[in-house]
């Protein structure tokens, strides 16, 4: 069945590809930008199929008129997927005031914004699928991207008790968690601090880290993103590459141990 589906970020990368692969299958999808001309080539490619938004997430009225205007366009809104975002690197220490803000209203708020605008739209429908576009590094972190790990942690935190309130009204909550992907989130699509000497040697070795076989290949993600959307039961977290399973398991088998390892002291902390 045909679905009529809102993908914010869409002018590149995983949100035009993801556009691409929904509206080969015969799905309706709206795509929102920054500048709506990027925009042209899936217009001219798809139709009437697609309807193009100019939306800066950041705006929190103007995501609302947004979904208003594509419950108007379609007459529903089955799925929304909150794709648009970047990343910063840099230390924290490194970070200003400004990018703090910046990263956290785009990667976070915007999201908020549009998730509490299309809920009175898929609560009326008994029915809907949010989908937020987070990382594993919501789950795990890596030096230098302190405010995106930040922002994707807090993506996690809404979504995960998103899901428990809206689950009775028939909505589903899925968050995508990619690792590396060779799209352009660390090249032109980012944002850099102002570098300090202090942190050169740790970046220097974070860079060395980054061999090019854990980058995964965009155009893979397709299918499955599709899939997931089309399923009539979906994950409520879904990994992306082959990378990240090995990772965060790894990461969580320390976590699970230090909590062991202070389990005497914890519980003695709770009192009687």
């Amino acid at each position: 069945m045909s679905k009529k589906i809102l993908i914010t970020g869409a002018s590149r990368g995983f949100g035009k590809l993801w556009a691409q692969g929904l509206l080969n299958n015969g799905h309706q999808v709206a795509v929102t930008a920054r500048n709506v001309n990027d925009l042209d080539d899936l217009v001219h490619q798809y139709g009437d199929s697609v309807f193009p938004l100019q939306l800066d997430v950041n705006d929190r009225d103007a995501c609302f008129l947004a979904i208003n205007k594509v419950h108007e366009h379609f007459g529903a809104i089955d799925v929304l997927v909150n794709n648009a975002g970047y990343g910063l690197f840099g230390a924290i220490e490194e970070t200003t005031e400004a990018q703090a803000h910046m990263q956290m209203e785009t990667n976070f708020f915007g999201l908020l914004w549009l998730t509490q605008a299309v809920l009175p739209v898929m609560r009326a429908q008994k029915s809907g699928h949010i989908v937020q576009v987070s990382s594993i590094l919501g789950l795990v972190t890596l030096p230098v991207l302190g405010l995106y790990n930040a922002s994707k942690f807090a993506v996690e935190g809404l979504s995960e008790t998103l899901a428990s309130e809206v689950k009775d009204f028939g909505i589903n909550v899925t968050m995508i968690e990619p690792n590396g992907f060779s799209t352009d989130w660390s090249g032109a699509s980012s944002v850099q601090t102002d570098a300090s000497e202090t942190y050169e040697p740790l970046k220097k070795a974070f860079n060395e880290s980054l061999t090019p076989d854990i980058w995964g290949k965009p155009e893979a993600t397709v299918k499955a993103v599709v899939n997931m959307i089309e399923s009539e039961s979906p994950p409520l977290r879904l990994l992306l590459g082959k990378m990240a399973h090995p990772f965060i398991t790894s990461v969580y088998e320390q976590r699970v141990k230090s909590w062991n390892d202070f389990k005497e002291i914890s519980d003695a902390a709770h009192g009687a």
